[in-house]
């Protein structure tokens, strides 16, 4: 696995291993270490490109908008950067609704996707109007360390409980982000709404979900499996947002396979 590096002046970035090229696209509030646990075992087989997007982590210093359109746009100029022109790209949570704009404005760009966890619009229901509403204003308010010590407390995510150790790192990861920039990705995060799209998403696809996901249930996951044209939908049994850490194997697994070629259709 190779040692951190810093490739571009603007979006801080690290790569691991060799072969073809995947980008991981990381969520709201979190930074690209939060791919830690799934990073040695992906990287045996693929050179993985792990940025922290604009206004996240070691990105903070970029400035505005944090909109999933000016996201996907720093990932074309990070990808010419590195002299690269297709990619397979996952994305996990709201790194989900960056990676199909990426698909919708760079088409050319992407080979095979991934959707783990993620929403074409995040707002479907009235209890996840009123999220929305209020997300902006809590991270405002409390900060998104306080917030993210509220989600492992209150089991949020659903699924099974992380352990303490992982707890604490996940808290120091969110506490990593400044507040004025989280705001302002929070906002991004309520307007986007790729349902009128989804048909345009032309590379095949995989949707991957817990079966105990509360931040985006499953209906958002059943949406995007249907609005795509070539997706295929996965369920991990027990899991919930936290997948990637409960269930790590399982999603190195349904990657793997994906991007072989090897999930059979169902």
């Amino acid at each position: 696995m190779d040692l951190q590096t810093e490739n571009t002046p603007e979006l801080f970035v690290r790569e691991f291993g060799a072969g073809p090229p995947l980008l991981l696209l990381h969520g709201l509030m979190a930074t690209g270490d939060m791919f830690r646990p799934v990073v040695a075992a992906l990287a045996t087989e693929h050179r993985l490109i792990v940025p922290d997007l604009r206004g996240h982590g070691r990105s903070a210093h970029l400035q505005g908008p944090y909109t999933t359109q000016q996201l996907a746009a720093d990932l074309g100029d990070l990808l010419d950067h590195l002299g690269l022109g297709t990619v397979d790209v996952l994305g996990y949570s709201h790194g989900g609704a960056v990676a199909q704009q990426f698909a919708l404005d760079h088409a050319r760009r992407l080979h095979r996707l991934m959707l783990a966890c993620t929403y074409a619009y995040n707002m479907l229901t009235p209890p996840e109007r009123v999220e929305g509403f209020l997300l902006p204003w809590l991270i405002r308010l409390l900060g998104p360390r306080f917030l993210g010590a509220w989600m492992m407390r209150s089991s949020a995510g659903g699924g099974p409980p992380l352990p303490p150790n992982d707890v604490q790192w996940f808290v120091d990861m969110l506490g990593s982000n400044r507040r004025v920039q989280m705001v302002a990705a929070a906002r991004g995060l309520t307007a986007f709404d790729s349902r009128p799209r989804l048909k345009e998403i032309a590379a095949p696809t995989l949707v991957i979900a817990g079966s105990e996901d509360k931040a985006v249930p499953i209906a958002h996951a059943r949406m995007l499996a249907a609005g795509i044209p070539h997706a295929e939908l996965r369920v991990v049994e027990g899991a919930g947002h936290t997948l990637i850490w409960t269930h790590p194997d399982a999603l190195v697994s349904l990657v793997k396979l994906w991007l072989t070629g090897d999930v059979p259709h169902l």
